[in-house]
């Protein structure tokens, strides 16, 4: 590949308003795309007695098994996820007959307290109406049936498949006198308990309500109205949490795992006045700590030069955060550009102008590289090969279980311990 190509194809930041204007760097993507039935799959996992119902070819059948089927959250061979697999007939002449008679064999034999009506590319593109029969199968059968379209060809990953998952369970939900919880939306990796935010909740005595999707049952989908207040962690919990404000009139606050600790110290503001309480006396040390260690560390982080590739955090607000500490960002790769990430957008373009590419081209990243000659990688990549080229890559994984200042640490030792790796590998003068 030509290196030089490569970089003019691709356009600066300050260029780019939507994700469509972004090109990938090859048609080819590694380790490829997921489609939305995927993201439906892991949503549905942890809804703990609701059943999918995949409907589509043998294809997305056979691949939505074999992912779960040695789950012990999905219940293995014989466990809640089942299929309709659609033949020639099915598709010429519609399938929602086939459906409701398996259906009712489901109903004899699993007894689920939810169903998710799952539909895939060959259903959207027939255009069986399968809203109108979740909600028929619903009042036969006295559960709540909900349909959730999964459709490949109008998006380029799984995430939407997560989103309407979480979304669909607003049908669920019922009016509740308020308890004084919370419910978390959104996070889907980690163990929420042993975070800092959920260590300042139980220390204000806040109890935690509906975890969604990492975690609940239908009874507390049902219940998720008694909340004081909603905790949105990614966008994927948005459309739900403006339902819910909508109808009940439940207030949200949409704290990611961000890293810069002024950002994070808003946070938690705009939550314990949502709350209505006085927040806890140790969010001030903390966050003067958070702060300490990022002034500490730009000296040290001044014009070390990177590219972002991948990391537990939001693109942009992390990239805006290394760029305002005065590291130079190269490349920053990402699937999806937000209108909450339009101001992080216009900071970062203040300091640089770096290019942009999508998410998952480490293959023709490697022309990049020799190109641009950054210090460090955000994200995965095969570290041996990095290091032949100079390059030290930034290990920010652990933040799997992190909300809050616990971030703003992490990420600051990481990029600290990566910059000084880059400096050793360089003044060795072993790479490439």
């Amino acid at each position: 590949m030509d290196r030089k190509k490569l970089l003019a194809q691709m356009m600066r930041l300050r260029d780019v308003d939507t994700i469509k204007d972004v090109k990938p760097l090859t048609a080819a993507m590694f380790p490829g795309t997921h489609c939305p039935l995927m993201g439906a799959a892991m949503a549905i996992r942890g809804i703990q007695d609701s059943m999918m119902v995949i409907i589509g070819t043998d294809e997305c059948s056979y691949y939505t098994k074999h992912m779960t089927l040695h789950s012990e959250d999905y219940g293995g061979l014989c466990g809640r996820v089942v299929s309709v697999t659609l033949d020639s007939h099915d598709v010429t002449f519609g399938c929602v007959k086939k459906v409701e008679q398996a259906f009712a064999e489901i109903m004899q034999e699993y007894h689920p307290s939810a169903v998710f009506l799952v539909t895939t590319c060959v259903v959207e593109i027939i255009g069986d109406d399968f809203d109108a029969a979740a909600e028929g199968l619903g009042r036969r059968y006295g559960i709540p049936v909900m349909a959730v379209h999964t459709e490949h060809f109008k998006c380029e990953n799984h995430m939407p498949g997560l989103e309407r998952t979480m979304t669909a369970c607003f049908s669920l939900m019922e009016k509740r006198p308020c308890n004084g919880s919370v419910n978390l939306l959104g996070q889907r990796m980690g163990n929420f308990e042993s975070t800092e935010l959920s260590r300042m909740l139980t220390d204000a005595g806040i109890s935690i309500g509906l975890q969604l999707p990492c975690g609940c049952t239908v009874d507390e989908i049902k219940n998720a109205a008694a909340a004081k207040a909603n905790i949105v962690v990614g966008d994927i919990a948005l459309p739900l949490a403006q339902k819910m404000k909508q109808c009940f009139g439940i207030p949200y606050v949409f704290f990611d795992k961000f890293v810069s600790p002024d950002r994070i110290a808003a946070c938690y503001r705009e939550l314990f006045e949502a709350l209505e309480i006085a927040p806890p006396a140790e969010l001030q040390g903390l966050y003067e700590k958070a702060r300490e260690e990022v002034i500490e560390a730009k000296p040290e982080l001044e014009g070390v030069s990177f590219i972002y590739g991948n990391t537990p955090f939001r693109v942009f607000e992390f990239t805006r955060f290394m760029a305002e500490m005065g590291m130079n960002p190269l490349v920053v790769q990402t699937s999806a550009i937000r209108p909450e990430d339009r101001e992080d957008i216009a900071a970062i373009v203040e300091c640089s102008d770096p290019y942009v590419t999508k998410t998952a081209n480490i293959a023709p990243m490697q022309f990049i590289y020799d190109e641009l000659h950054p210090m460090l990688y955000l994200g995965h990549e095969y570290a041996s090969r990095l290091r032949q080229k100079g390059i030290a890559m930034v290990h920010t994984d652990g933040a799997g279980s992190m909300l809050g200042f616990e971030c703003t640490r992490l990420v600051t030792r990481a990029l600290l311990m990566a910059a000084q790796e880059a400096r050793d590998i360089r003044k060795g003068g072993d790479f490439l």
